[in-house]
């Protein structure tokens, strides 16, 4: 798990301001497609020093478990110039960041 878990805070403190990754895709670069749940709970509990922000799920929602909620989360997505909609979403086709763009 502790591999893992570091190829998660390695993945996550590359992703370029003012875009996103999801959940899944960061577990599928780190070798484990099924484990988005699990890079949830590595978000939720890693250290405050890495840009959780640029974490999002799937649909392009925002998470509920950030620091600060839905709210926080915005906010904090916002003022690295990604636009949040009403409903706490984002458009995964203009912020969705590959390792490989």
């Amino acid at each position: 798990m502790s591999d893992f878990k570091d190829s998660v805070y390695e993945l996550v403190s590359s992703i370029p301001n003012g875009r996103v990754m999801t959940y899944g895709q960061i577990a599928a670069l780190c070798r484990q497609p099924n484990a988005a749940r699990i890079v949830g709970q590595i978000a939720h509990f890693g250290p405050p020093d890495l840009p959780w922000q640029r974490v999002v799920k799937a649909s392009g929602d925002l998470a509920s478990g950030y620091y600060g909620g839905r709210v926080g989360h915005k906010k904090d997505l916002e003022q690295e110039g990604v636009k949040v909609d009403q409903d706490y979403r984002i458009q995964l086709d203009k912020y969705l960041w590959r390792p490989e763009d």
